[in-house]
């Protein structure tokens, strides 16, 4: 398959994702108790997640699943994958602004 090497670094980028999607989660749940963090969906429908959740893991989730759909194809359609592309970036990009921000 040619686009194994493309898949692998997308995965890779995913347990990133993974990993501070856990921490940034637990933050957020440390927020709530105190009173903060009163939203309902950290990413709007027009950054083109299915998902709508205040925490990060149902986000890093969809795109995991999306990954597994798209790894049976044979080849990988350019547009989805740009698509893919930009919510992985919008999502590791969020992270590490929360990161930074907390």
């Amino acid at each position: 398959m040619p686009h194994t090497k493309v898949i692998e670094q997308l995965k890779e980028n995913l347990q990133i994702a993974y990993r501070q999607a856990i921490d940034a989660d637990a933050k957020l749940d440390e927020l709530k108790k105190a009173g903060h963090g009163n939203f309902t969906s950290i990413f709007t429908a027009e950054q083109g997640f299915i998902a709508s959740s205040n925490r990060f893991l149902p986000y890093v989730q969809e795109l995991v699943d999306d990954l597994t759909r798209m790894e049976e194809y044979e080849a990988l359609d350019p547009k989805e994958l740009e698509t893919y592309v930009r919510q992985l970036g919008a999502l590791l990009q969020t992270l590490q602004a929360f990161k930074t921000q907390s």
